[in-house]
Formats: C-alpha cells, sequence, structure tokens
C-alpha cells in the first residue's frame, strides 16, 4: 500500500539543507543580520547621493554625504559597497600634455602657476568652452576666483564675439565689488587680447595675466572646471535648442557646482560652503 501519510514540507527543506528547524524557523523570521541590515539602508543612501550627482561621484564624495547627512558610516565600508554593487564615478578626460609656447605680448603671465591663493578676489581666471545643440553651437565664458573655485561670473552666447568675455568679467566684477587690484588670468584668445578687455580692466582695478600660447597647464583651474562640466552634464546631453542648453548649464552653475558640488582643494565641501566658513 502507498504512504499516505503528510509530509511537512518544511521538514523535507530542512532535511536536504541538513538543518535544525528552530534554526531554520529563526532564520525564516530574522533572515538578515543587523550588519546586512544597515549595509541595505546605506546603499539606499549612496544611490541617491549618486543618482543626484549625475552619477558622477566616486566613493569618497558619496562619504562625504552621507556624512554630511549624519549618518555614521566608515568611507571603507562605502567604498566596499559601491565596488561591490558597481556603483562607479564616470571617468574624467586625459590631461592635456603641457607645451612651452611663447609668452603673451598683451600681457605677461602674472599669475605664473599659482593657483593657490589666500583671500577672495586676488586672483581670477577665465575660459571660454562650447556645446553643441540642433540649432548650432553654444559659447560659454567664466571667471573662476582661485580662492574658492566659484564661478562667480558666466556668459553665454552663440558665438565667440569680444562681448562673451566681456560679459562675464562685467558680472564677476558687478557681484564681488573687489577692493583691491584683481589678478585676471586668461589663455591667449583673441577675446581677451582687445582693446575693450585691456580698457575694461585698466578702468575697473583688475590686473590682466596671460599664459604662454598653447600651454594649457598654465590656465589649468579653468580646463580643469570645463573638464568636469562636460563630464558631468554637456557630454551626457543632447540640446535641442541653445535655450534648452543655455538652462541646463546654468543649472549645473549656480545649483550645482557653487552650491552643492564637492571640491577635493576645499577639504571635500563645495565652493559655496567654503566661502561661507571662511567668512
Amino acid at each position: 500500500m502507498n504512504d499516505h501519510r503528510h509530509i511537512h514540507p518544511i521538514a523535507t527543506l530542512c532535511r536536504i539543507l541538513q538543518v535544525a528547524r528552530a534554526g531554520f524557523y529563526k532564520w525564516l523570521h530574522q533572515p538578515d543580520s543587523e550588519r546586512a541590515r544597515e549595509d541595505t539602508r546605506l546603499l539606499s543612501l549612496i544611490r541617491d547621493s549618486y543618482a543626484g550627482s549625475g552619477g558622477v561621484d566616486g566613493s569618497r564624495r558619496v562619504w562625504g554625504d552621507l556624512r554630511e547627512a549624519g549618518g555614521p558610516c566608515g568611507k571603507h565600508r562605502v567604498l566596499r559597497l559601491m565596488r561591490q554593487h558597481k556603483i562607479k564615478a564616470l571617468r574624467g578626460y586625459q590631461a592635456p600634455r603641457p607645451i612651452a609656447g611663447r609668452p603673451s605680448l598683451v600681457a605677461p603671465n602674472r599669475l605664473n602657476r599659482s593657483f593657490t591663493v589666500d583671500q577672495p578676489d586676488k586672483a581670477w581666471v577665465t575660459d571660454i568652452t562650447y556645446s553643441r545643440t540642433w540649432q548650432g553651437w553654444l559659447s560659454l565664458a567664466v571667471v573662476i576666483d582661485l580662492y574658492s573655485r566659484k564661478v562667480i561670473g558666466w556668459s553665454m552666447k552663440p558665438t565667440l564675439a569680444r562681448e562673451l568675455a566681456l560679459d562675464a568679467l562685467l558680472m564677476a566684477r558687478w557681484r564681488r565689488k573687489p577692493k583691491s587690484t584683481v589678478l585676471v588670468h586668461s589663455d591667449q584668445g583673441s577675446q581677451y587680447g582687445s582693446d575693450d578687455w585691456r580698457r575694461f580692466c585698466l578702468t575697473n582695478r583688475l590686473g590682466p595675466s596671460m599664459s604662454r600660447c598653447g600651454n594649457c597647464w598654465e590656465n589649468a583651474v579653468a580646463e580643469s572646471f570645463f573638464s568636469r562640466l562636460k563630464k558631468e552634464r554637456i557630454r551626457k546631453r543632447l540640446y535641442k535648442t541653445r535655450d534648452l542648453a543655455r538652462s541646463d548649464v546654468f543649472d549645473y552653475l549656480e545649483a550645482c557646482y557653487n552650491r552643492t558640488r564637492r571640491h577635493s582643494h576645499l577639504g571635500g565641501i563645495s565652493p559655496e560652503a567654503f566661502e561661507r566658513a571662511s567668512a
């Protein structure tokens, strides 16, 4: 005769797994250890921080976000969780090779790679880049304060006209209202060698400084900023119109980079937080 006795499925599973039924029930009601549950909680916060940066922050900046939010966690634990779940920061652009070029005939290199300054509005750097849209190019000029690495002036136009650089410098001058002469360093682009540029600097106590021709290292802070902008925002988008590009770049400059983007040169805080802390 067939044996019709009922065999409990849990008993069968425990026999197959070779575990005690009491231990199985304990695991069933509390399957994860306390550390595993904490890892799950941290992973959720890590994903939020990573998504908030547009997928560009590495473990060090993510850990800084978690620490600032008040959650105790170790940076090595954040690194382990990010590696385990394949959460990686986007790679940056390869650093350009230094080239020894001709000095400018318009202005000497007064900055001379002294990119670390001890007070605001002592030295600014400026440069121009562009983004592609379906309507054509959109050019962007920025002015950055070397003290806090904050973008203090910017301008966006469809062309590379000399007004592009002047408008960015005018914004920086109006926003900061420096009380003493400020060094303004640029490359040898035609916008920075124009008579309008030199007259504006002369009448507003701004001392022009220029890199040698073709030597990007002598304006490395501006180059680094544009590399970050392209990696974190422009390279990831294809804009249908210049207005859409202008709006998105504005959001990056004022809402993301200046206010929340952590900067390694500043000890892992944003440019605005750095200026507030040192005020």
